[in-house]
């Protein structure tokens, strides 16, 4: 897909399920099992063991409508190598303009990370798709709510602190899609192979954001 596709599919999606696992296995079934839930946009951070690696072995063996994207990329060389393995779509914590720059000749989705209005303005005028607002712990969705106001025409994406009960709350104060980790890849059941729970959760929010 190219990018205008990716960003349609990920309005439409609403949520970006946010992997930092060190087991291959287990992540593999993670990917399946939210799926089924209807969680079809994955980010594989580069915390992950491999990642490029998983990257591209996902990405050649997704199933049709399936987004791949990697997260946690620190600068342009890692961009790179993400895009060649196959992502989607590239997600950092920060707002490092070689790395958005890097993506745009690639016509690859980015959304970079920011917290203040000042610096979300800055990296949506250097090119980011989406700004993600990271973290977005403390700031709540009224933050987001906020923002509109003033910048109405930026594409936001809080992740941290996003769960399962708030994250139509986020949307409905202007966000255009959330990144939720642990809040939806509850370790407890991913350690005891408790794929079926794991698909409900995914199932579940799916629809309340939907």
């Amino acid at each position: 897909m190219n990018k205008n596709d990716v960003l349609k599919s990920l309005l439409d999606l609403k949520v970006v399920a946010v992997i930092r696992m060190t087991d291959a296995f287990r992540l593999s079934r993670v990917i399946e099992s939210i799926e089924r839930g209807g969680i079809k946009a994955i980010e594989i951070t580069m915390t992950v063991p491999d990642a490029v690696g998983i990257i591209r072995f996902v990405a050649a063996y997704k199933n049709p409508g399936v987004l791949i994207g990697a997260g946690t990329v620190l600068d342009a060389a890692t961009a790179a190598a993400v895009i060649d393995a196959g992502a989607d779509f590239v997600v950092s914590p920060v707002s490092d303009f070689p790395t958005i720059r890097a993506c745009g000749r690639r016509g690859v989705l980015v959304a970079p990370g920011a917290f203040t209005p000042t610096e979300i303005l800055n990296a949506w005028n250097e090119g980011a798709d989406i700004v993600k607002v990271f973290p977005a712990t403390s700031l709540g969705p009224k933050y987001f709510k906020d923002l509109k106001g003033p910048l109405p025409h930026i594409r936001l994406m809080p992740t941290g602190g996003v769960s399962l009960e708030n994250a139509r709350d986020f949307l409905a104060a202007g966000a255009c899609c959330v990144g939720i980790g642990a809040a939806l890849l509850d370790p407890k059941l991913i350690a005891e192979d408790r794929w079926d729970d794991l698909c409900a959760r995914a199932a579940a929010l799916a629809a309340s954001v939907r």
